[in-house]
């Protein structure tokens, strides 16, 4: 059983000014909705049974609906000169529930944005009661020990070594800017090169801008046939940036990209950057959970080489947003980059803060909805989720009538489409007006555009997509005549 690490005692005057005052107590609350301390606020459990049957009534009626909705009353923004009541808060609040995406909807194929899990939706309830902060340890005892076990089970995972660490941040975006900030430190150079596929995620331009390094820091590598990145033009890239003197502070592998969810050689790119002494950073935002399970690991082949990873069990796990990890091989680096001190905090029992291991301070309990996720769906679970994923993605594919339209190779859930014509203008009509059909038939595609056309994209996370409904998605597709 753990505890807090310190002896805390109340003293004498300040247990008399906690005792409970019935008359204050009810000054306050009439002010202030503010739930009780002293016993268990009625009110509060009004409000949420009320608001939970609202949600339980918006999800179960999803698949009555569309993916987007088309009208919906927009509530007013401002507060009003006192404070609105219970029944016009949760009118306001179903007019935006009205107005909200729908990713419980069969037909929700467009993004990395599944249905939320049962646990992780009541988990994000909890979190937002107990308002811990994960900045400092006294702010959250048991969810700062939560976080470190929790972190140390996704090393094990992944076959990371037992010096590895890491720590939850709210996004992919974020995690990705932390491991190049550490990866600079590492070089230790203020300027530099990072080097990434074409394909790589957008993320990576913000943080060139947040680094203060230009964009043509950047460098893009061209991918083959399968999407990965080359590495025999990484090493080229690498052999001349050492020739011209200029550093490398990162070579940056994608496992997954947005539109094809292609996995770049991480083995290979991993030798390489032994070689040349160079960080590897692996961008596992939407492929790093396939490492989760032993029947889907070998998707993501050198996940353990890695120097830092990114990964988000948000896109596919069905963990409420946001829930991205970074994972690197050496603990102590997050600290030794990102600590400042807390001299307005007490010394943590691990030696630092959860706030001295990121660019965030102020952290809410983010965790708690992972690891309560996690527990509901177990091993078992996981696998369902990630193999069913998969099935659906091949089967789609089948389905298509490949004289008519060509798939781009990937290797994950995802299958990005365009006509046969090879003609882009054909292609940029002939999606919109597909995906404008597909809409009206109750199926929410993306749009990407990639390698100069556009696309069609089908992401196939969604568990309530059935086989039936795959079927007709790809029926209605394969007999469209724009």
């Amino acid at each position: 059983m753990s505890s807090f690490p310190r002896d805390v005692r109340i003293g004498a005057v300040a247990s008399t000014l906690l005792q409970h005052d019935p008359t204050a107590d009810r000054l306050l609350t009439d002010l202030v909705p503010f739930a009780s301390p002293h016993a268990a606020d009625p009110d509060l459990k009004a409000f949420l049974d009320r608001t939970a049957t609202l949600l339980c009534d918006w999800i179960g009626g999803a698949a009555a609906g569309q993916p987007l909705p088309t009208v919906w009353a927009q509530p007013e923004v401002a507060p009003g000169p006192g404070g609105a009541d219970v029944d016009a808060l949760l009118s306001d609040l179903q007019s935006l529930m009205d107005g909200a995406f729908q990713p419980s909807h069969p037909g929700s194929l467009a993004h990395l944005d599944p249905p939320p899990l049962t646990a992780s939706i009541a988990a994000d309830l909890i979190a937002a009661g107990l308002n811990n902060n994960l900045l400092a340890e006294e702010l959250s005892p048991s969810l700062t020990l939560l976080e470190q076990q929790l972190v140390r089970w996704f090393c094990d995972r992944l076959d990371l070594p037992v010096s590895a660490g890491g720590a939850l941040s709210s996004g992919g975006t974020l995690s990705n800017l932390m491991a190049l900030v550490v990866a600079r430190d590492q070089a230790a150079s203020p300027d530099g090169v990072i080097l990434c596929s074409e394909d790589a995620h957008v993320s990576l331009t913000k943080a060139m801008r947040v680094m203060g390094l230009q964009e043509t820091a950047l460098m893009r590598i061209p991918v083959d046939a399968n999407g990965g990145l080359c590495p025999e033009q990484a090493e080229r890239c690498l052999q001349r940036l050492q020739q011209q003197g200029r550093a490398c502070l990162c070579v940056v592998a994608t496992a997954g990209t947005t539109v094809r969810g292609a996995i770049d050689p991480i083995e290979a790119l991993a030798s390489l950057c032994r070689r040349f002494g160079t960080w590897l950073h692996v961008d596992a935002a939407i492929g790093g959970v396939f490492a989760l399970s032993e029947d889907t690991a070998h998707l993501i082949p050198g996940l353990d080489q890695a120097d830092s990873i990114t990964i988000n069990p948000q896109k596919l796990l069905g963990i409420t947003k946001a829930s991205s990890l970074l994972l690197v091989r050496e603990a102590e680096v997050l600290h030794r980059v990102f600590a400042t001190g807390l001299p307005y905090m007490d010394e943590a029992s691990a030696g630092y803060h959860g706030g001295e291991i990121g660019l965030q301070g102020t952290r809410p309990a983010e965790v708690l909805k992972l690891w309560f996720g996690l527990r509901q769906l177990g091993l078992s679970g996981i696998r369902m989720v990630l193999t069913s994923a998969l099935e659906r993605a091949a089967l789609f594919r089948q389905h298509l009538d490949h004289s008519r339209i060509i798939c781009q190779p990937g290797a994950l859930h995802l299958v990005a489409f365009r006509p046969s014509t090879s003609c882009s203008g054909h292609s940029s009509s002939w999606t919109l007006a597909l995906r404008q059909e597909l809409m009206r038939e109750g199926f929410m595609l993306s749009r990407p555009m990639y390698a100069g056309s556009h696309h069609l994209k089908a992401v196939l996370g969604n568990p309530h997509t059935t086989d039936a409904h795959i079927a007709q998605l790809a029926a209605c597709i394969n007999r469209f005549e724009p």
